[in-house]
């Protein structure tokens, strides 16, 4: 009986877990954005720096065929901004990312992945406490690439890992200094955990 009951988990677990051509997998994340910080210019000189924030995000993925899949994540984050240690302000970042995905092994008991695709960020809520009237360029188009697994739980539950890595940047400028004084490159490395669904 117990040889049985083993027997038919992991058959569950090998097949019917795992999406198919034509599913939507929905994931619920806690994500940690994690900026890779680069600046130039004046930035440098006042050694500015972006902290990580950790976030709730939901992404969905539509698989094309059993290998094949698309996602779209969905989340934002806000990140306070440091010159020399010191507190200078903060920006919101909405990041929506759309990568093509490679799906390893459709109807293993652990479902790898890889992606590559393109994220659009929009920098909002932008706050100066540095006195010296800064302000950013509000878009940014850049690359992103990830790798990640899904983990079956049950028929339909699955337990996600993902990590992306995300190219974003923008202009700086002062109306102090009286132009642009350099450009932030946050370029964040995005680490994920959570639940997901297919349906």
């Amino acid at each position: 009986m117990k040889k049985f009951a083993v027997a038919a988990l992991l058959a569950a677990l090998s097949t019917s877990a795992f999406a198919a051509q034509g599913d939507i997998l929905a994931r619920f994340r806690i994500t940690n954005v994690n900026p890779q910080t680069s600046v130039n210019d004046v930035l440098e000189t006042l050694k500015v720096d972006v902290n990580d924030d950790t976030i709730p995000e939901l992404d969905f993925t539509y698989m094309f065929t059993n290998n094949i899949g698309a996602e779209l994540i969905l989340g934002t984050s806000k990140h306070d901004i440091s010159a020399s240690g010191t507190n200078i302000g903060s920006v919101k970042v909405l990041p929506p990312t759309l990568t093509a995905q490679y799906h390893f092994s459709p109807e293993g008991q652990f479902r790898p992945y890889v992606g590559a695709g393109i994220n659009y960020t929009r920098f909002y809520g932008f706050k100066d406490d540095s006195g010296l009237g800064l302000s950013i360029k509000k878009n940014s188009f850049g690359p992103a690439l990830q790798v990640g697994m899904d983990i079956p739980v049950s028929k339909n539950v699955f337990i996600n890992f993902d990590v992306k890595k995300l190219w974003i940047k923008t202009k700086v400028s002062s109306s102090v200094a009286g132009g642009e004084v350099g450009t932030l490159d946050i370029n964040p490395l995005v680490t994920s955990v959570g639940i997901g669904t297919k349906f």
